[in-house]
């Protein structure tokens, strides 16, 4: 039997956090954040991400409104899932992201994190939230 991992998205405007699951697909751990430069350098990117690691499935958290609700941010997520998904062949799923941001920053909190320390870290950790929440539901 081949294990392969699972990658966890946090996508946003500026910034994409990154996590990966173990080969087991168990634990989540954070990655990196990656800096966005334009939609074809993204995908390339992730896409040579997902070859490198191995990767079968790429959870991407779905920024719904509070009411459930998918407004414009989840539009354009499903949109550049849609590319990932297109260019690499993996298969992709979403997982509902609301409030991983605000967990994660309680997290850094908790930690003792500097302020200017947690904007570095919050989207991998966020990204890392997203994937254990899909990990734990896939159960």
């Amino acid at each position: 039997m081949q294990y392969k991992r699972i990658m966890g998205i946090d996508y946003g405007d500026v910034r994409i956090g990154i996590a990966l699951s173990d080969l087991m697909q168990i634990i989540a751990s954070p990655l990196e954040v990656y800096k966005t430069k334009n939609t074809i350098d993204d995908v390339n990117y992730l896409c040579n991400l997902i070859k490198q690691n191995q990767v079968e499935t790429v959870v991407f958290g779905l920024p719904l409104n509070m009411d459930g609700t998918e407004g414009e941010r989840a539009k354009i997520t499903r949109l550049f899932a849609s590319k990932i998904a297109n260019q690499s062949g993996v298969r992709v799923v979403f997982q509902d992201e609301r409030l991983s941001s605000v967990e994660a920053e309680d997290i850094l909190i908790q930690a003792n994190v500097r302020r200017e320390d947690r904007k570095k870290l919050i989207d991998k950790l966020s990204a890392s939230i997203i994937l254990e929440s899909y990990l734990n539901r896939k159960e």
